[in-house]
């Protein structure tokens, strides 16, 4: 698999989890912080340094409206 293969299979994944749960992946989970939480961490840095590509950062935009639309929720229910 290509990078752009990698990232675009990351970016559904992390994308399913948030609409499944309807909710940000957890800090406190173990499982969820090295699944989906350094993934998110990690793109957010390189896109508010613009070294994030293109093609991936409308993609991205897109994963942060939907990360803001679940900001703060309580997991707990």
């Amino acid at each position: 698999m290509t990078q752009d293969e990698l990232w675009n299979a990351k970016w559904c994944e992390v994308k399913a989890f948030m609409e499944a749960n309807r909710r940000n992946p957890s800090k406190y989970d173990d499982t969820e912080r090295g699944l989906y939480l350094n993934w998110i961490k990690h793109n957010k840095r390189r896109y508010s340094t613009g070294e994030l590509k293109e093609d991936r950062r409308a993609r991205f935009e897109e994963l942060l409206a939907l990360s803001e639309r679940y900001r703060r929720k309580n997991q707990w229910e």
